[in-house]
């Protein structure tokens, strides 16, 4: 059986070294002091985390799609960000996806021993039809999860973009990927509990890759989530918040343009602000590949 005693994420902590001593008062700056390491180790795989967003915008662009694999909490952590691009973003669900050793079942129980099988990646993969235009993200904190190699090499016989996130150098384990995002949060305050530093910052990357990619694609406008979906009374009310805030609209004229779009925000702004029906806004945002800014901008020249 290989060791991993080498590894950065198994390797003992002096800064908690007494844990089991400490007051619960004194248990919580520990991990606070410890936390936030995971900013500083985004700050460094910056420029890796740009060139991912980069890539994967330019597959989604091409009718590609974006997975997420991996086994245990770094699994349950792609899944997590998948299930939430359709309600921001009106993503359909096969656009971004999430792959657990083990399946649905692995999201409430533990099946850790899944994520030792390398044909069991490969076959996720290749049960997809994932290939050239697709992004696969391969998320292993301890980086020697052998599940999801076998992912990343299938993926990269088929030609698609491979991205290895994890918590451990290059030095402790090398992958043949197209982009290394490599988050060195240190050891964790329990020793070789990954759910912890490597989960909450494995958990900002992919937050800031799925939400980057999106502004990429142009289901942002400013900072607001232009193509969020209207499912319920909560996003119901954040959709009014939008158009009112950026038409200075009051609520009662807000809610009428909303429902005249469809329930749209992108919709609803591009009809306010460029004086066009429902289905001339639609052409003209379909022209510019769903981008608002762009979308407004060429309308205003016409």
């Amino acid at each position: 059986m290989e060791t991993r005693g080498h590894l950065l994420t198994e390797q003992v902590n002096p800064n908690s070294a007494n844990l089991d001593q400490l007051s619960a008062l004194e248990i919580v700056e520990v991990f606070n002091q410890e936390d936030a390491k995971t900013i500083s180790a985004i700050a460094e795989a910056k420029a890796d985390l740009a060139e991912a967003i980069e890539r994967s915008a330019t597959s989604l662009r091409q009718g590609g799609r974006l997975f997420y694999i991996g086994a245990g909490t770094s699994g349950r952590l792609g899944v997590l960000d998948a299930a939430e691009c359709p309600p921001t973003f009106c993503t359909p669900p096969e656009m971004v996806q999430g792959i657990l050793a083990g399946g649905e079942a692995a999201l409430v129980r533990s099946s850790e021993g899944l994520e030792d099988i390398y044909s069991d990646g490969e076959q996720a993969i290749a049960d997809r039809g994932i290939g050239e235009h697709d992004v696969i993200v391969g998320i292993a904190a301890g980086g020697t999860t052998p599940y999801v190699h076998g992912a990343l090499a299938e993926g990269r016989k088929r030609g698609a973009t491979t991205i290895f996130m994890t918590c451990v150098p290059k030095s402790q384990v090398e992958l043949d990927v197209d982009i290394n995002v490599r988050l060195l949060v240190g050891p964790e305050v329990l020793a070789g509990s990954t759910r912890l530093k490597a989960g909450t910052v494995t958990k900002l990357a992919l937050n800031i890759l799925s939400t980057g990619t999106m502004v990429r694609l142009g289901k942002v406008y400013g900072n607001r989530m232009v193509d969020v979906a209207v499912t319920n009374h909560k996003l119901e009310d954040r959709a009014l918040r939008i158009v009112g805030d950026l038409t200075q609209l009051d609520r009662d004229a807000t809610a009428n343009l909303l429902e005249r779009s469809g329930k749209s925000v992108k919709l609803a702004l591009m009809m306010h602000w460029s004086g066009v029906d429902r289905t001339e806004a639609a052409n003209i945002l379909a022209a510019h590949q769903g981008d608002l800014r762009k979308a407004v901008s060429a309308a205003a020249k016409n």
